[in-house]
């Protein structure tokens, strides 16, 4: 197929939305101050973009990934991400490596929480899940709030596979972490260890339940009984108080 990355922005600019585009602005927090701040939308829907996506992944080059992600529509980035998680199960171990490192090296314009979250397992995880990990304790650190979150959200893929460590040490260090986004996210991976291995989950909660911030604590314990969750965040309430 003869394409490159104008050819997949024409057919993108084709599906905007106005309204929708509005309704994501406001959704993804772009105003002043806010996570998202200046970026753009054009109200196009995700299943819509993996559409488009899976239909050029095969012919598009990373060059013209890098061209789709450095756009100012959040759109163009996401399906350029998409085009990489599609790639990524077909290449090469040494093409996968390639997707690793540029994906790691534009962080800057994965810069909203839905594209971390879209893509960061099927990259950064599945990558990681065979190399060494040391970088996400890097990323743990940043202050990129992006990076933070792709060092927690790439641990799903070592929590599907049943290894927990990694979630349970980046959740550690981001205990602290003052963003919101940081809370629902570690919290999310939290809950996600515990319904693998629930007594994962209560030797965290028995040492950090106190510390942890109220929404992390809640994300974590989403799924245990009402009793238990009630138990959980009075720990919290007696440490605040």
């Amino acid at each position: 197929m003869n394409m490159n990355h104008n050819k997949i922005k024409q057919v993108l600019n084709k599906l905007a939305n106005k309204n929708q585009a509005t309704n994501l602005s406001h959704f993804f927090k772009t105003g002043p101050g806010q996570y998202g701040e200046g970026d753009k939308f054009l109200g196009i829907k995700v299943p819509q973009q993996r559409i488009v996506a899976k239909k050029y992944y095969r012919d598009a080059t990373i060059k013209e990934v890098a061209e789709l992600i450095q756009s100012p529509y959040h759109e163009h980035r996401l399906t350029g991400l998409i085009i990489l998680v599609l790639k990524f199960p077909h290449a090469t171990e040494a093409e996968q490596k390639q997707i690793y490192n540029f994906y790691l090296k534009n962080t800057k314009y994965i810069n909203n929480w839905d594209l971390v979250d879209v893509t960061t397992p099927s990259i950064v995880g599945q990558w990681l899940l065979t190399h060494d990990r040391k970088i996400l304790y890097k990323l743990a650190k940043s202050k990129l709030l992006w990076n933070r979150r792709i060092a927690v959200l790439a641990t799903f893929s070592f929590i599907r596979a049943q290894q927990f460590s990694e979630a349970i040490k980046i959740s550690k260090i981001l205990l602290s972490d003052k963003h919101d986004l940081m809370h629902k996210a570690v919290g999310w991976m939290l809950r996600e260890t515990g319904k693998r291995d629930e007594s994962e989950l209560k030797k965290f909660l028995k040492k950090y339940a106190g510390q942890m911030p109220r929404t992390m604590l809640r994300y974590a314990i989403e799924k245990f009984p009402k009793t238990k969750r009630k138990y959980y965040l009075n720990i919290k309430a007696k440490t605040v108080a």
